[in-house]
């Protein structure tokens, strides 16, 4: 015959303020509707896109790899072609192209900044471009993914069709830079 311990329960804690929990209060000028947030999402991987053409070239400079300098003179051809295709967007939905500072793209751009300066330029500094770069690569693949559910939702035709192209381009690129640290990169960086 078993018998059964009572263990006596003590009551839970809270570990989260009230405060934290709190309800955040939306903007006055908030998105109301889901076109709305499709439109300021637009206008934040607009800003973002051009924020990298801007730091694609100090990464290549600083690439020591022929291989990754490679990868990335192809990914500002392509960056500067997702610029085209979000002014395509912005066309199709009768809005001027206009960025807003996006701070995911600020982070990680700044973070990618700090490697360069925090590693010596060799396989270890491509090692730590690489790692940046597809941070970078993930987040632009997780907001078109998200962009291209929101295109298909609203009927954005057009849109989609550009949001896809961008989308599938990110995805090859982010692939391109895992290939180009399996080609021994990462091992000579010890």
């Amino acid at each position: 015959m078993e018998t059964k311990t009572a263990t006596k329960k003590s009551p839970a804690k809270k570990t989260t303020s009230a405060k934290a929990s709190a309800k955040t209060p939306a903007k006055k000028n908030a998105a109301k509707g889901l076109e709305d947030l499709f439109e300021e999402s637009l206008k934040d991987i607009y800003w973002a896109e051009k924020a990298l053409l801007k730091a694609l070239p100090r990464m290549m400079k600083n690439a020591t790899s022929e291989k990754l300098k490679a990868a990335i003179n192809k990914h500002i051809k392509e960056t500067e072609g997702h610029v085209d295709r979000l002014e395509k967007c912005f066309k199709a939905l009768g809005k001027k192209a206009q960025g807003k500072k996006c701070d995911a793209m600020q982070g990680l751009l700044d973070e990618g900044k700090s490697i360069l300066e925090e590693t010596e330029p060799r396989a270890v500094r491509d090692a730590g471009i690489i790692a940046a770069a597809q941070k970078v690569e993930h987040y632009e693949i997780a907001t078109y993914g998200t962009l291209a559910a929101f295109a298909k939702v609203l009927k954005e035709k057009d849109c989609l069709k550009n949001l896809l192209s961008t989308l599938d381009e990110e995805k090859k690129c982010d692939e391109l830079l895992t290939k180009v640290a399996d080609t021994n990169l990462n091992s000579k960086a010890i």
